[in-house]
């Protein structure tokens, strides 16, 4: 990051506290043998990694054995939705048509085993359409996958209600928390979830590190097979300096208790009151329309609008992510994820917004590291930079 970077890119990643650099560093320094091996190095690295772990435990009020190390979120996912499939008859898994390509991918995997992929429809907030609950829990589901926060778009999705109806039927409910678990860190059980999965570098840790989260009474197959590390369920020798990093980064965050109609606090004690004060004056701008729910139903930290013209004609997002990054500021059009594919949106899409604007949907994501004075040149910004594509 240039110094002179306005950084509104909390979504994709987030720059790692300086806590967390020394705690990755010490670790390495200090407990870098294998937490395998028998011998004092060996054990040295083994005591951190527990110790790593019953922190982690600690802020999700789960055993440490619940904690399952990966590589991320993407490696979680697969984790969670591959592995809860092999202990299944083939049947039907139900993903919201906003979910992370990760989710998409997995369950794609699972057609080849026999089973069907339906889609969860979601209106145009981005929003699951609870109308369709029944139906979709109905037989022959086995498994739905919901996103708990949706990255594009900022829509909070009502995680609880599902994951207690899918518990009442019998179905095995995954949760991707990876945008929500940076806005604070609730209770595993507040999710009724079988499995959440989420990645450090959301939350101003490491990147290359994440977990995966499991009720104790969830059977899970491994995915790859080798040392039998992570409790059988994946293999490879730990990350420990990033698991200490990831540790480190989570401790500071908020707690909060997760509920339909609670809200995250932020990450940050001012991040939600900044991001209303920027989204009103983006919002002021001839050419900009709010894109996804209200604030009430949006992660606190995030923004999301349509940019055109002031004349109402669309303007492609890349374009202008390009354009504010000349000036200075980083911000992003859609998940970083897709980074490089020139399409429009599937979000965009599911959300049956116009097909002129499906390429025009641009975002924001606040962090502690801004300040008032910085993020009040935002709109000014903006607005050179959408003169200068129109």
């Amino acid at each position: 990051m240039v110094e002179a970077e306005i950084y509104l890119d909390a979504a994709a990643t987030t720059p790692p506290r300086q806590d967390v650099i020394e705690a990755v560093v010490c670790a390495q320094q200090e407990a870098w043998g294998n937490p395998s091996s028998l011998h004092n190095t060996g054990v040295k690295a083994a005591e951190l990694l527990e110790r790593c772990r019953w922190k982690l435990a600690q802020r999700f009020a789960v055993a440490p054995d619940q904690l399952i190390f990966t590589s991320g979120a993407t490696e979680s996912v697969h984790l969670a939705i591959l592995g809860s499939a092999a202990s299944h008859a083939p049947g039907r898994i139900v993903v919201s048509g906003v979910e992370h390509p990760a989710v998409f991918a997995a369950a794609d995997q699972l057609k080849n085993k026999g089973w069907s992929v339906v889609f969860w429809p979601v209106d145009a907030m981005g929003l699951i359409r609870l109308e369709f609950m029944e139906e979709l829990l109905d037989e022959p589901t086995r498994m739905v996958s919901l996103i708990a926060a949706q990255s594009e778009v900022g829509a909070l999705q009502p995680t609880a209600l599902v994951g207690r109806a899918c518990r009442d039927r019998g179905i095995t409910f995954h949760s991707d928390a990876t945008q929500l678990i940076p806005q604070g860190c609730p209770e595993f059980n507040r999710f009724h979830s079988d499995l959440i999965s989420l990645s450090a570098h959301k939350f101003q840790g490491p990147r290359g590190i994440g977990l995966l989260i499991r009720d104790s009474s969830h059977p899970l197959v491994p995915v790859q097979g080798g040392g039998g590390q992570e409790f059988g369920l994946r293999s490879g020798t730990e990350a420990l300096a990033l698991i200490a990093g990831m540790a480190q980064a989570l401790s500071v965050l908020p707690a909060y208790h997760l509920s339909g109609d609670t809200i995250p606090p932020g990450s940050g004690p001012d991040v939600r009151r900044q991001r209303d004060v920027l989204l009103e004056a983006l919002l002021e701008i001839p050419g900009l329309s709010l894109l996804g729910p209200n604030v009430d139903q949006r992660s606190p930290n995030h923004i999301a609008v349509l940019v055109g013209s002031a004349e109402g004609q669309p303007i492609p997002a890349r374009a202008m992510v390009r354009e504010l990054a000349r000036r200075g500021v980083a911000c992003s059009s859609g998940s970083a994820c897709r980074s490089g594919q020139r399409q429009d949106s599937s979000v965009l899409t599911a959300m049956n917004i116009p097909e002129p604007w499906r390429q025009s949907g641009l975002r924001f994501t606040l962090g502690p590291w801004l300040d008032d004075k910085t993020l009040m040149q935002v709109p000014d910004h903006v607005v050179a930079a959408q003169r200068a594509l129109s």
